[in-house]
């Protein structure tokens, strides 16, 4: 671990919140910078900086394959289903 490591010490979960503001581009530009800086000479940094980045891309492919067919005809059913219910218990009052 680099000497300043965020000037964070030791405390992992602040250095951690500081590479999620890098990656959310919610960092100034000259935050951005120093954290640039940081992760090219901290190795234990930018291997967490790696970790999160290959995180972030299964959770982004996790989340942009389609739903398989049977599932959705289920879903499309089941609404159908609690229209119906809806309906009928609307009438009956």
């Amino acid at each position: 671990m680099s000497e300043d490591c965020f000037e964070l010490g030791d405390c992992a979960s602040a250095r951690l919140e500081r590479i999620y503001e890098y990656l959310d581009g919610a960092l100034s530009r000259a935050d951005l910078c120093s954290v640039q800086d940081h992760l090219s000479t901290c190795p234990e940094c930018s291997a967490e900086y790696d970790l999160e980045c290959i995180i972030r891309s299964v959770v982004r492919r996790s989340c942009s394959e389609p739903a398989p067919q049977d599932l959705k005809t289920r879903i499309m059913v089941r609404i159908d289903q609690i229209r119906i219910e809806g309906s009928h218990s609307s009438s009956a009052h």
